[in-house]
């Protein structure tokens, strides 16, 4: 290559580097323990064994002695210098054994749409994708590292899966026209296969607030492919009312926040933010921003763009923890602080429950506990200062009952109080020491009318000063 078109290759790289880009991870490495049965890379003396009905490409990078080989039927090898086979007897390495053969694992196992199967470009520690966009965006460059061997699977969907560009074995596609060719040829074929499609051509993404992915049509084969090893279901969550944000295919512990803006709005810019003020104090919070397709009962806020908005994904390593929740309000507040210098019209945000199982109070939301707390006092001081009021009424009653009986003359000569019984107070009444025996009294009807008796009823709160 000369000069000049090193440099145009160095150009291109370096606008690479700039632009979103995702990674392709698994290789078809001979030395890669994972793609052996035994998950460790064939020692020397062994029987090698490859899918007889598979394609597949096999880079080789040291020298392996074995004793047998199986090949399958359409494939190659790919020799680094200094690497090779030589035949050798298992019985000269004793740790080999006498056991089953090395098999190498099926090499179609491995799906564009599965997220585990994507490194991001631009990942930094505390932020991480929804599952959507784990998988190549349609604004994104796709690279597949030029030092090793892949096989990547085109699962049956409905339409192409659709980039902005793909550089494979050392070439850069930005156009279907060279595309095309490439995958129809044998090079490609040993390493794209399946029924779907590959597109490329889309532009990058010039808006400063972001771009959707555009990956909702395929989340369902997202979501199946990520989801296999799991039986299909979703693995239960640690707290109650878990959240399920926009493109993810599995509930999470934490909060969304979501942000409607404006043009002047910065996602780079947000993202930064983030990052630097607020994730540092939140530790065990990972946070994901993206700009999403809006819910269509959200649509008419006068001044945000109609069709999406800003999702700020918050989720807990621990949830009991609570930082995901207290990191949701912090960032309410920031935008009613610092909003319109951000671009943000408005924040909303929502909230997962508390952890499953956990009784204590700090597995609680600490404001709806104060809340609670605050509710009970107030009620209980409400109710004594009810007892209170009603007790201090009946004292009043009885007492200025005593004293306007006590006005008037004192009881004559041989005669002793009366009352009469009250079985709401029978026990206080049966309190009260014995009397001696009386002469007959008049009839009760006469004493009321007397002016010179006094009658009254034993009220229990006084029981001892009437003694």
């Amino acid at each position: 290559m000369g000069a000049l078109g090193r440099a145009l290759l160095g150009l291109q790289l370096l606008a690479l580097t700039r632009a979103a880009y995702k990674l392709w991870i698994p290789g078809t490495d001979f030395e890669a323990a994972a793609n052996w049965s035994q998950n460790r890379t064939p020692c020397a003396g062994a029987a090698v064994e490859f899918p007889a009905n598979k394609m597949v490409s096999v880079l080789v990078r040291e020298g392996h002695s074995i004793s047998d080989m199986l090949l399958p039927r359409d494939g190659e090898f790919v020799l680094a210098s200094g690497a090779g086979f030589s035949a050798q007897d298992a019985s000269r390495d004793q740790g080999c054994g006498t056991g089953a053969p090395a098999r190498f694992l099926d090499p179609d196992r491995f799906s564009w749409h599965d997220p585990r199967l994507w490194r991001s470009g631009d990942a930094a520690r505390g932020l991480f994708s929804v599952d959507a966009e784990r998988v190549p965006c349609r604004h994104d460059d796709v690279v597949f590292p030029s030092d090793a061997s892949f096989r990547v699977g085109l699962g049956a969907i409905p339409g192409p899966a659709r980039v902005r560009s793909v550089r494979a074995l050392g070439q850069t596609f930005t156009r279907d026209e060279d595309l095309g060719p490439f995958l129809a040829s044998r090079a490609g074929r040993l390493r794209f296969h399946g029924p779907g499609a590959l597109s490329v051509g889309s532009e990058a993404c010039a808006e400063r607030s972001g771009c959707v992915c555009g990956n909702a049509e395929l989340q369902p084969w997202i979501c199946a492919a990520l989801l296999q090893p799991l039986g299909g279901r979703c693995p239960p969550t640690a707290c109650r009312d878990a959240l399920r944000p926009e493109g993810q295919c599995c509930d999470l512990c934490g909060a969304i926040v979501s942000l409607t803006h404006g043009p002047t709005f910065d996602l780079e810019r947000y993202r930064e933010r983030l990052l630097q003020t607020f994730l540092p104090q939140y530790q065990g919070v990972q946070v994901a921003v993206s700009k999403v397709p809006r819910p269509a009962r959200t649509r008419d806020t006068a001044g945000a763009e109609a069709d999406a908005e800003i999702q700020v994904v918050l989720a807990e390593t621990r949830p009991e923890t609570g930082r995901a929740r207290r990191l949701a309000r912090a960032l309410l507040a920031d935008v009613a602080e610092h909003g319109e210098d951000l671009g943000v019209l408005s924040a909303t945000a929502r909230e997962s429950g508390a952890p499953v199982g956990d009784s204590s109070a700090e597995g609680l939301d600490r404001a709806g506990l104060r809340a609670e707390l605050a509710g009970g006092v107030t009620a209980a001081l409400l109710l004594l200062l009810a007892l209170a009021a009603g007790a201090l009424l009946l004292l009043r009653r009885a007492r200025r009952l005593r004293w306007s009986r006590r006005d008037g003359a004192g009881p004559g000569p041989g005669l002793a109080p009366l009352g009469f019984s009250n079985p709401a107070f029978g026990a206080a009444g049966s309190a009260e020491p014995p009397q001696p025996p009386q002469p007959p009294q008049p009839p009760a009807r006469k004493l009321e009318n007397s002016s010179t008796s006094r009658s009254y009823f034993v009220n229990p709160l006084f029981a001892e000063a009437e003694a």
